[in-house]
């Protein structure tokens, strides 16, 4: 909406073509192209007119799409697939593109995004670790256990001992007889 209405407040016209991508019908200024921008910077957005940085944000909302809102669908599909399906590119190229502006492989991206996931899921504690490797798209547990550990340096059970040990119950809270007494008095120098 934001973009809509910038590019309506200027006078041009467009169609929407994805989730913040637009394509404006008629040729604009450098001066219109600067006040478009200046109009979406104050929202937090900017325009990209490098295709190449456009693909790669593509890439990137792609996998955190696939990570955070995976279905029956995404789990069943080879990422590789799903990605060059989803972008009309070949994923070696898309793979290379990325390495070389990124610094790191898509792989490692979708690794970090996948555990920080995990982290999440592991928060909520609604799942077991095997429901969580299953919805994950992990081959086993142990997988996912070695990854999350090479990742985090922490075994998940881990990260979870040290998420409950922050957590007070909360029938605990405000109880004084369980909370730690602070120390109080006074020393006097003789």
């Amino acid at each position: 909406m934001v973009v809509k209405d910038a590019l309506k407040k200027l006078g041009l016209h467009f169609t929407p073509v994805d989730l913040g991508e637009v394509e404006i019908m008629e040729n604009i200024s450098d001066e219109e192209r600067n006040l478009l921008n200046e109009e979406l910077l104050k929202s937090g957005l900017e325009l990209m007119d490098d295709k190449r940085a456009i693909l790669i944000e593509k890439i990137k909302n792609t996998v955190i799409e696939m990570v955070h809102n995976n279905t029956e669908e995404t789990i069943k599909t080879k990422f590789s697939c799903f990605l060059s399906e989803k972008l009309n590119h070949d994923y070696t190229y898309l793979a290379n593109l990325f390495s070389e502006v990124q610094g790191t492989t898509i792989e490692q991206f979708i690794i970090f995004h996948k555990i920080e996931r995990i982290k999440e899921l592991m928060i909520y504690d609604e799942l077991s670790i095997t429901e969580i490797a299953w919805k994950m798209n992990y081959s086993s547990v142990a997988h996912l256990s070695n990854q999350f550990k090479k990742v985090t340096g922490l075994s998940p059970s881990h990260f979870k001992q040290l998420k409950d040990k922050r957590r007070s119950p909360i029938e605990e809270i405000g109880n004084l007889r369980n909370a730690p007494r602070p120390r109080s008095g006074y020393r006097s120098e003789k």
